[in-house]
């Protein structure tokens, strides 16, 4: 994409997002003036630079690299990470709401974000030891580094503990060897932060930078889903990776299912995002459309949808603000995050549904954003654990029973 084409997309695109988010229960009184600022700023950052172009960039399967480096400037890396190491130095419910402007947008664009701040940014800042955490993570918050997440293979998804990637060590520096799929941002990263087995058998994070002999990151092509980000592989073949950027502060797979965690977090709150415009598209479509003399906005049938769509909303944004406060106080339990993320995913899917079926036969065109929402939430539900293990999760919460073993 040229910066021609941008302009253009601009140009015809001007004053056409007139997105408000809905708040039937006066959540706003809850926001400080920080969360506000934060989410006000990004929601703004949208509508100038991303709304124009995001119809673009998906039905183009087109990533638009340039706004890594606007993401940075807009803070949406890190929000809730130390400034020292190049975060937002905020709290976890303005991470949430950037998180929530982002994927109003589209889910490809805030899970750009996610992986740079919660599973890049925060293992190191983390796990990491301070050598490290001076060396990415300010370049990270910037927007000058582009990271990614592997713990995801080609025969090992929801059960990481059967990893295959392994290293060896040798001498000053290990060998790494293995392949991981599914890798958001991996086509253009400049680093990647990569769990695999070390001899003992026992799960290390490492930080893998682009360059490396042996390393390389081929594009996954082929996706009806989260069209506007990139998404490939990591193949190590024999990389030889130094000590040194080896994460020494934890080992086993609490290291990823901490970072997990956060990333949950971040979706629970970008899924709301995605509910609340396809839910604003369909109220605003509903009084504009007529049909047999009136709005229809007017038919029952249509209000039914729009009032269901609300209430589940509304409750959703209480599950966030309520967990944000969790997380704020560190308090908040990986079941608690994953009744959130489940719960926050399937009502954006259904709202999406009903959307398209308030907007008939334009809803499944690009002139609205149901269809593509809708598309990309297929994804959302799949990835950082899928809808079932998150139920599994709850459900050994509430039993003490343990359904993976």
């Amino acid at each position: 994409m040229t910066q021609e084409q941008i302009d253009q997309l601009k140009a015809q695109h001007q004053g056409k997002d007139q997105f408000r988010h809905p708040d039937f229960y006066d959540l706003d009184d809850l926001l400080n003036d920080e969360h506000k600022m934060i989410r006000d700023a990004v929601r703004a950052y949208v509508k100038r630079e991303l709304s124009p172009i995001i119809e673009y960039c998906a039905e183009h399967n087109h990533f638009p690299q340039h706004i890594v480096r606007q993401l940075g400037e807009a803070g949406c890396f890190g929000p809730q990470l130390p400034l020292t190491y190049g975060g937002g130095g905020m709290d976890y419910i303005s991470y949430g709401l950037a998180m929530q402007e982002l994927e109003r947008c589209d889910s490809g664009i805030r899970s750009t974000a996610s992986v740079q701040g919660s599973l890049v940014m925060y293992p190191i800042y983390k796990f990491g030891s301070e050598e490290q955490k001076k060396k990415y993570l300010p370049k990270l918050g910037s927007g000058e580094y582009l990271g990614c997440f592997g713990l995801t293979e080609p025969d090992h998804g929801s059960n990481p503990s059967g990893m295959t990637t392994h290293f060896e060590q040798k001498g000053d520096h290990v060998v790494l060897n293995g392949a991981k799929m599914w890798i958001s941002n991996a086509p253009f990263a400049d680093i990647a932060v990569v769990w695999a087995k070390n001899p003992d058998g026992k799960v290390q994070g490492l930080i893998v930078e682009r360059g490396m002999e042996g390393f390389s990151t081929p594009e996954t092509h082929g996706k009806w889903s989260l069209r506007a980000s990139t998404t490939g592989e990591l193949v190590f073949d024999n990389v030889k990776v130094p000590v040194e950027n080896i994460l020494p502060n934890v080992i086993g797979l609490k290291g990823p299912l901490t970072c997990l965690n956060s990333a949950r977090y971040g979706i629970s709150w970008g899924a709301l995002g995605a509910a609340m415009d396809c839910y604003e598209a369909a109220r605003r479509y509903a009084s504009e459309r007529h049909q047999f003399g009136k709005p229809i906005g007017g038919f029952q049938l249509q209000q039914k949808k729009l009032a269901e769509m609300l209430t589940e909303i509304t409750k959703a944004q209480l599950v966030c603000w309520r967990l944000g406060n969790l997380m704020n106080e560190g308090k908040a339990t990986p079941a608690q995050i994953s009744l959130a993320k489940r719960n926050n995913v399937e009502i954006a899917m259904h709202i999406a549904r009903e959307a398209r079926q308030i907007h008939g036969g334009m809803g499944i065109t690009g002139e609205y954003p149901m269809m593509r929402h809708m598309m990309n939430l297929e994804s959302v539900v799949t990835y950082e654990g899928t809808h079932d293990i998150h139920l599994l999760i709850l459900g050994m919460d509430i039993t003490g029973e343990n359904a993976f073993d």
